[in-house]
């Protein structure tokens, strides 16, 4: 197939990186535009992918464009390209907000797909959420879900007010995830660990418990029960999150990254 980025950031990166790993495109297939002269130096060395500093000209060398520019520079792109697509082409957007609506009309081109991804996806472990208009064929539906899946899981829905709510916890999830293991190794630092063996314990311990509850068939609540003696030190841990409402806090953080991803998309 051939590809072409509109934005050779990170997350581009990760998508075009996987798809060349699980040879579902070929370096001669894929053109990526970049404002950056660094940047596209660094994708054309890395990949050997060809670069360009003309989104017009990516456009007109992909069967499937990727828009993977950030939201703010959204309207200024769409002027851009607007008008600039043939029917048979489709659109790939990875942009956090951006509805189908918006991304069909400042575009005026109907084939058009909205993705959810995360940051895991530059490892092979992401999970990408994702819808298509109605004009998306299903040989087109057929790529983007073998592009999706390169990167890791993938899952596809029929209602666009689900990409918000998947925003608030898969999109922002890593980053709980991080400032946890933050928290976790500078506690342990705090009571006499050296940095180095602190960090380690918490990874491996991160890797092990989502493995096990992955691997064990059983419910995190039913985990989280099996460790917790009455009377011990998980106990008395677990204690110290309840009183801080930790439960309820989780709640909130979610709810307001969800509200803030419906603002984005208006």
């Amino acid at each position: 197939m051939k590809v072409s980025f509109i934005g050779g950031g990170a997350m581009g990166e990760a998508m075009l990186s996987a798809i060349l790993s699980k040879g579902l495109s070929t370096p001669k297939d894929i053109c990526v535009s970049d404002i950056k002269p660094e940047r596209r130096q660094y994708l054309a060395d890395k990949y050997k992918v060809l670069v360009t500093d003309s989104n017009r000209e990516a456009v007109e060398k992909g069967e499937i464009i990727v828009l993977a520019i950030k939201p703010q520079n959204l309207a200024e792109v769409m002027t851009e390209l607007k008008g600039q697509f043939q029917p048979k082409q489709l659109v790939i957007s990875i942009i956090a907000g951006a509805k189908l609506d918006t991304l069909c009309q400042g575009l005026a081109h109907r084939a058009v797909v909205r993705v959810m991804p995360n940051t895991p996806a530059q490892v092979g472990e992401g999970m990408s959420v994702w819808i298509a208009t109605p004009e998306v064929t299903d040989e087109q539906k057929k790529q983007a879900g073998a592009i999706l899946g390169s990167m890791g899981k993938e899952i596809y829905v029929a209602d666009e007010k689900y990409l918000d709510m998947v925003t608030a916890i898969s999109g922002s999830g890593p980053a709980y995830f991080f400032l946890f293991v933050e928290a976790l190794v500078d506690s342990a630092v705090q009571i006499g660990l050296p940095h180095n063996i602190a960090e380690q314990l918490v990874l491996q311990t991160l890797i092990g418990a989502t493995e096990l509850l992955k691997k064990s068939g059983k419910s995190s609540a039913e985990l989280r029960k099996q460790v917790t003696s009455p009377g011990g030190t998980t106990a008395a841990a677990l204690a110290q999150f309840e009183r801080g409402a930790f439960n309820n806090l989780v709640r909130q953080a979610v709810a307001a990254a969800y509200n803030r991803a419906k603002e984005l998309g208006k």
